[in-house]
């Protein structure tokens, strides 16, 4: 099982999402826990080293916990993906291993990876995605 802890960011009923170099899906941006580290203090590293920003640890929501295939991993292996909403100061820009970031729609759902069509799914039959 891998760990992962995810930032869910809409604007105008599109998605926050990011593009790896050398990887063919766009991932919901964060990432794997490190020793110790509680869902908060992940995310918050993540998306700092990701994109430059610093999400506001008092306004972090949990919005759901989805599992599905890994992508690109054999298979057997899932991905247990947390997921949280935060507001954020700024400006979103790629850094690190991050080469893109882009706004997604229902349309982009075969661009991402399994757990992220599981959440892109909820994400519409909320109301909260645009087709």
């Amino acid at each position: 099982m891998i760990d992962k802890i995810a930032w869910l960011h809409l604007h105008d009923g599109q998605l926050l999402s990011t593009r790896s170099r050398g990887k063919d899906r766009y991932y919901i941006p964060g990432g794997k826990r490190e020793a110790g580290e509680t869902d908060q203090q992940t995310l918050l590293r993540e998306i700092s080293e990701e994109l430059t920003v610093a999400l506001d640890p008092s306004s972090l929501a949990y919005v759901g916990t989805f599992e599905a295939p890994a992508h690109g991993h054999p298979s057997g292996v899932l991905v247990r993906m947390t997921c949280y909403r935060a507001s954020y100061t700024g400006t979103l820009q790629p850094a690190a291993e991050i080469e893109e970031v882009v706004w997604l729609t229902y349309r982009h759902r075969p661009e991402v990876s399994a757990v992220d069509q599981l959440i892109f799914d909820w994400l519409r039959e909320q109301g909260l995605l645009a087709e």
